[in-house]
């Protein structure tokens, strides 16, 4: 049920997901910036951090798979977008990087994941052969 009502609101939120080259632009976003967030969490696992931090660190981790993936892309972009801003507040390092980040989140969750994601394979159109509607189903 939770998949049905995800995939509705995918479908309201993004028109279409966009093929070809676009595709393979948001592929290299996605990948980029689900290292940074995968990579960045990594490192506050390893930093030894108290388990409020550590908590932080794992959502950081599970949201760069997700994000590199292309599931739940909507989603997902805009929780990076709230964790590059946790990170400059939290964190009180440079925000450069943090606000490259947050761009490249919201912006994948504004645009879409592309063709090539599960979000693609999972909620996208599907394509209905009017000429083989009459036929029986083939075992």
């Amino acid at each position: 049920m939770s998949s049905i009502v995800f995939g509705l609101f995918v479908r309201q939120f993004i028109s279409n997901f966009v093929g070809g080259r676009p595709a393979l632009g948001l592929l290299f976003i996605r990948i980029a910036a689900g290292a940074a967030l995968i990579t960045d969490g990594a490192e506050r696992i390893y930093s030894g951090q108290h388990i409020g931090l550590l908590t932080l660190a794992v959502l950081t981790i599970a949201d760069g798979v997700l994000l590199t993936a292309g599931f739940w892309t909507v989603l997902v972009g805009f929780v990076a977008l709230a964790l590059s801003v946790f990170d400059v507040l939290i964190y009180h390092e440079g925000p450069c990087p943090a606000i490259l980040l947050a761009c490249m989140g919201a912006g994948v969750a504004f645009v879409g994941p592309g063709a090539l994601s599960i979000d693609a394979r999972l909620f996208g159109l599907k394509r209905i052969d009017i000429d083989k509607l009459g036929e029986p189903p083939r075992r």
